[in-house]
């Protein structure tokens, strides 16, 4: 009969470079775990630098400065048996480890066998991959110490890990092999990056790593936007026998969490999984909190037009309001964003704290409908944002007439539709940039993922932005979550918003410009960018694919298929200069994130006419 203990797993927020408020988070969550009496405590991988710190890692220094900060974590364990993530270079090669310190004292350091290579991650152009069984010694403070494939005693419980990627290597994994040596635990320190409905994934990996080793297997993932675009949600998560025995609420806005559990106790504590819809927006909240406080910036401005983009924007920052104040509480929430606490007469505190942080204006044209200023007018009111609005007619006119007097024509929207339709978009952007500059504000690009897909949307205009929340998202679940908001959320201010049709509202009112008019319905984008983007497919899989699953005619989804490919080739060096974006869903079309694309090519001329000729 194995002793019963009681172990612990945490996640932290952390940031690259910031050395001492790691080290702090780290040291509160051991003190946090030995006041629960814990043996044994995991955090996660890479927690000591955080995961994001990109090429810092290919340094000699940085490295060096993960094992002084390391050096300074070890007198806190005193009691407690730690297991903390971070870097060590070998010579020429840097490893991503996992040191275990047992009671105030250096055991040694497991290192990662497998690298995360594929979406988001990059991990071979920073770390070398492990060998299996093999284990060196390297030297630490003038003792050695073994690095390498590692397992540990605590009491009678053996204990081993899996370092993030490790474990989802299938029949590679280094489980089978730790299942070999008759562990009884195994912990899995991670820096899993957040998308929509990944939680289940997980679930389904930890429950069937528990029955496959027939050992408790504990996950503690980091938490928070860590370094701008990837948003981790602090899972923790302990399986045993086939069965989640316990699972956390996700993308807290703490610094730091604590959850500690008996082996051999088998009361379930297991938090629900939340809607796609309810992912998106608390992780989007704690991107933007953590996006405003880390930039240490003052605030958001928003080029609030009434449309479906920039209204969810606004409902995220609402919602970022709200969530932080539940979270932290009102004071710790204000000082976390060094902003002034409400006078104590104010009734409404949420929407007078989102008046402080979200400046909106909207700025209109003679091609601007009443229905839109309405619908932003009202929206903002019912946030509790400042509302700005302006014409932009003279400047729009100002820049027309110079060039029609340098090329000695009139432009017309029969032979300037674009040039037309572009210096409109560009216009708003100059005038929206001098009111973030003069609140120290983040500007909040509007770009969906959708609109990357296809370069619908003007370069400097509406992708100009500090940060931009909903590029990796696409404009169909952006409709259908508005509508969901309006209800879940109660935002009320969402109605008009929801009874719009979404329209760029650059041409004249009498053209009746709708976005899906000119491009394809943005259900149909989806289905196409799915198999082109995420899958890597040919026009021609697509379009075999497609015919059976989607109720349009032949030659349209031709057109359609035709129509995406065209753009999408030709509107590469658009997607190079988005702003940054947070990483939400199973892919995206960022291409520093995720799909590379050249700028310059032959944009699939000749697949195209293969499909012509089917």
């Amino acid at each position: 009969m194995k002793s019963p203990i009681k172990i612990a797993a945490a996640t932290v927020n952390q940031t690259p470079l910031d050395w001492s408020g790691n080290l702090d988070r780290i040291i509160r969550a051991i003190r946090e775990a030995k006041s629960e009496k814990a043996e044994i405590l995991c955090l996660p991988e890479l927690a000591i630098t955080g995961y994001g710190s990109e090429d810092l890692f290919l340094s000699y220094w940085f490295p060096q400065k993960a094992l002084q900060q390391l050096s300074k974590l070890i007198p806190e364990c005193e009691g407690i048996t730690v297991a903390v993530g971070l870097p060590v270079r070998i010579q020429e090669k840097v490893y991503n480890t996992v040191a275990v310190i047992e009671n105030a004292k250096l055991k040694g350091f497991v290192a990662k066998q497998y690298m995360a290579i594929d979406g988001v991650h990059y991990e071979f152009r920073w770390f070398t991959p492990w060998k299996a069984k093999e284990v060196v010694q390297i030297e630490f403070e003038g003792a050695n110490y073994p690095l390498g494939d590692l397992t540990f005693y605590h009491k009678d419980i053996h204990y081993g890990f899996e370092i993030c990627e490790d474990a989802w290597r299938g029949s590679i994994r280094p489980g089978y092999r730790l299942c070999e040596r008759k562990v009884d635990l195994i912990f899995n320190p991670s820096a899993s990056h957040f998308a929509m409905g990944k939680t289940k994934e997980r679930l389904e990996l930890i429950a069937n790593s528990s029955k496959i080793f027939d050992c408790y297997y504990c996950y503690a993932n980091l938490l928070g936007n860590e370094a701008g675009r990837m948003i981790f949600d602090g899972e923790i998560m302990l399986g045993k026998s086939g069965e989640i025995l316990s699972r956390n609420d996700l993308l807290s806005f703490q610094g730091f969490q604590v959850k500690s559990f008996y082996l051999e106790d088998r009361i379930q504590d297991v938090a629900p999984i939340q809607p796609k819809e309810e992912e998106f927006v608390q992780a989007s909240a704690l991107g933007l909190f953590d996006y405003l406080r880390k930039s240490k910036s003052r605030g958001f401005v928003l080029s609030l037009s009434g449309g479906a983009d920039s209204s969810t924007i606004a409902i995220l920052v609402s919602e970022m309001v709200k969530r932080g104040i539940q979270d932290l509480g009102l004071l710790l929430f204000c000082k976390k964003i060094n902003i002034s606490l409400p006078p104590s007469e104010i009734e409404d505190v949420e929407k007078y704290l989102v008046g402080e942080l979200l400046t909106t204006a909207y700025q209109g044209t003679k091609n601007s409908s009443d229905d839109t200023f309405q619908s932003a007018k009202t929206l903002a009111e019912s946030i509790g944002a400042k509302f700005y609005h302006w014409e932009i007619d003279d400047e729009v006119s100002s820049y027309t007439q110079k060039i029609e007097h340098a090329i000695g024509r009139k432009l017309t929207w029969e032979q300037d539709d674009i040039t037309l339709q572009n210096i409109q978009a560009r216009t708003r952007s100059p005038i929206i940039w001098m009111l973030a500059n003069i609140n120290n504000a983040l500007l909040l690009s509007t770009s969906n993922r959708s609109e990357g897909d296809v370069g619908y949307a003007t370069m400097d205009g509406d992708t100009s932005g500090s940060i931009s929340p909903i590029a990796a998202v696409d404009k169909y679940f952006i409709l259908q979550w508005l509508s969901w908001a309006e209800k879940k959320l109660n935002q009320p201010g969402l109605k008009l918003v929801n009874s719009l049709q979404p329209s760029a509202e650059l041409r004249p009112l009498e053209r009746t410009q709708t976005d899906e008019k000119d491009l394809m319905p943005y259900a149909v984008i989806v289905e196409i960018e799915k198999l082109a983007i995420r899958d890597k497919r040919s026009p021609m899989d697509t379009f075999l694919i497609l015919k059976d699953e989607l109720e349009i005619e032949p030659a349209l989804l031709k057109e359609y298929i035709k129509k995406f490919f065209r753009l999408w080739s030709r509107n590469q060096w658009k997607r190079e200069r988005l702003a940054p974006s947070f990483h939400l869903d199973e892919f995206n079309v960022d291409p520093k994130t995720w799909y590379r694309f050249p700028i310059l090519s032959g944009g699939y001329a000749e697949e195209l006419e293969q499909l012509d000729q089917l």
